[in-house]
């Protein structure tokens, strides 16, 4: 499974860089306003930063909603960089942009999945991934881990290379929960792959050990 890190700024994906277990980064506009970015000049460029720190995909989102216009924007966006992914929403302009974009070679990452048919609409236009936003499912009481598992069990039975990348992501137990699914990617801020370190066996055995040590000195 790959991780992504969904968030703008740029110290925390240096410090998961770092780790060496990031794949790729995911943004959004409001991410971006939450640094303090704003404008199309100033965007573009926080884009190229993160291509820089991360040799992995880079999902960036068009702001359009029209058919021309997410084609422009995300022609332009795909431009920045070899690994951007241009980002698109799941509206009916949008499925018709995949479509232009997956027949000349631009990779997409639908997103604002929140049904199985968006998928499954998303993976017939073409696009490179889809994402579910599983933890905003279940802040309205609807099981966003089964939404998860539907689409993984639609994409097998025809066989589409469109992954599954799940999005809104907001604990240790989300990511081990799409990892038993078969989720492609998960996507989410830095403190749930962290927490995926911690247990109170491994820091009391550590701390034994380091006691322990100590009387062989």
């Amino acid at each position: 499974m790959k991780f992504f890190i969904d968030t703008a700024n740029l110290e925390q994906i240096r410090e998961a860089q770092d780790l060496g277990i990031l794949d790729g980064v995911t943004t959004n506009p409001s991410l971006m306003a939450k640094e303090g970015i704003s404008g199309k000049e100033a965007v573009l460029q926080h884009y190229k930063e993160i291509c820089e720190i991360v040799d992995g995909d880079i999902s960036a989102e068009v702001l359009s909603t029209t058919y021309e216009e997410i084609i422009k924007e995300g022609e332009e966006l795909a431009g920045i960089h070899p690994n951007i992914v241009v980002k698109v929403p799941i509206i009916k302009d949008g499925i018709k942009a995949i479509k232009y974009f997956s027949q000349k070679g631009i990779r997409t990452n639908c997103t604002l999945i929140f049904s199985a048919g968006q998928a499954l609409l998303a993976a017939k236009a073409g696009a490179t991934y889809v994402s579910p936003f599983l933890g905003r499912l279940d802040d309205v009481s609807t099981d966003g881990l089964n939404l998860i598992q539907e689409i993984r069990t639609i994409f097998d039975n025809y066989g589409f290379e469109t992954e599954i990348l799940a999005a809104s992501v907001r604990h240790a137990m989300h990511i081990i929960n799409c990892a038993k699914i078969g989720a492609d990617v998960v996507t989410c801020p830095l403190p749930p792959i962290l927490s995926l370190l911690k247990h109170p066996l491994t820091d009391s055995g550590l701390e034994q050990f380091i006691k322990d040590s100590h009387k062989m000195q």
